[in-house]
């Protein structure tokens, strides 16, 4: 065995914990011996979790988050400015700004962004429905808070290019966010500013 742990069951438990992200052998072996001082309830409830997660969750199919039914809390809410429709790149990204408590919009999930390195294109990502959204006729501004990046910049051209011949707001979250920065890893406060100052996006990789 590759750990020297004298037991196979723990290094196969080891080399499972390591597949997630963020997680060296060292921590993965710190988890696994705390499950293992713990009733063995605790460790069924966590398998049980794990497996259901995989299994029964499901994506909103008007905005593409996860969601437990076929439309998520959010899209399902009355109370939300269904109007407004802020793009994020992932989940990651709509946590972040549902964390500053700055907006009561909608969401799309492009679930990633334009890269030709990672050989992401426009078809991988869901264009297709934000358009047939925009199009519908019911949405009046569409926020681009997409990461301060190359990859950022030519999402958010591409889909003014594709929204611009439609009667609707193209915004985007002001350049408080830091050239290269993810959102998600961005404070509260400043995101929540870069949201309530968007302006209008002009089709040249930035704020008009």
């Amino acid at each position: 065995m590759t750990g020297n742990y004298s037991s196979a069951l723990v290094e196969n438990a080891v080399e499972a914990l390591t597949r997630l992200p963020g997680i060296g052998r060292k921590t993965a072996l710190r988890l696994a011996l705390h499950l293992l001082r713990q009733p063995p309830e605790i460790a069924a409830s966590l398998g049980d979790a794990i497996k259901k997660l995989r299994s029964e969750i499901q994506y909103c199919t008007i905005c593409h988050n996860i969601s437990d039914g076929e439309i998520c809390a959010i899209c399902a809410n009355p109370k939300r400015d269904h109007a407004t429709v802020c793009v994020v790149e992932d989940l990651r990204d709509m946590i972040a700004i549902e964390n500053t408590g700055q907006y009561n919009g909608a969401y799309h999930i492009l679930g990633g962004i334009i890269s030709p390195m990672e050989g992401t294109g426009p078809a991988d990502l869901t264009l297709k429905s934000l358009s047939g959204k925009v199009e519908g006729g019911s949405v009046k501004e569409v926020i681009l808070a997409l990461p301060a990046t190359i990859e950022g910049d030519t999402t958010n051209f591409y889909i003014y290019k594709l929204l611009r011949n439609f009667s609707v707001a193209i915004t985007t979250i002001a350049r408080g966010i830091p050239i290269g920065d993810e959102l998600d890893y961005t404070d509260e406060i400043t995101l929540g500013r870069s949201l309530l100052n968007r302006q209008p996006y002009s089709g040249t990789n930035g704020p008009a």
